[in-house]
């Protein structure tokens, strides 16, 4: 009996990692075996990439929310305290499109988070 390889589901692997690591440079793009290490790192560091976006976003959040704040007498801690006391839930995302887009706004919201 002739020795099976299994060629097609072979190649459907391998062309699914060669086709991931297109833009790659050198052999890395076209040779199995390094584009496969490589296509494992660059998704791992996708996927870590992803969570630290969502961090940078934050952060870029709370420092649009305190420069606003400031510029209304107040500070960002002092801000989400007041309005989590008030129990207005407006996340923070919200809260800095409104101090970007909207100052008057932002301003009567502090206003009432405040009185």
């Amino acid at each position: 009996m002739p020795r099976a390889t299994n060629a097609p589901a072979r190649r459907r692997r391998r062309k699914k990692v060669l086709k991931r690591a297109r833009g790659f440079y050198g052999v890395q793009k076209s040779s199995f075996r390094v584009a496969s290490g490589k296509v494992m790192r660059a998704l791992a560091y996708a996927y870590e990439g992803r969570k630290i976006k969502k961090r940078d976003y934050r952060a870029l959040w709370n420092i649009r929310i305190n420069a606003a704040a400031r510029m209304c007498g107040t500070t960002y801690s002092r801000l989400i305290h007041k309005l989590s006391q008030k129990n207005v839930e407006l996340d923070r995302k919200i809260l800095a499109d409104i101090a970007t887009n909207d100052f008057e706004g932002f301003s009567k919201l502090v206003e009432m988070a405040s009185g």
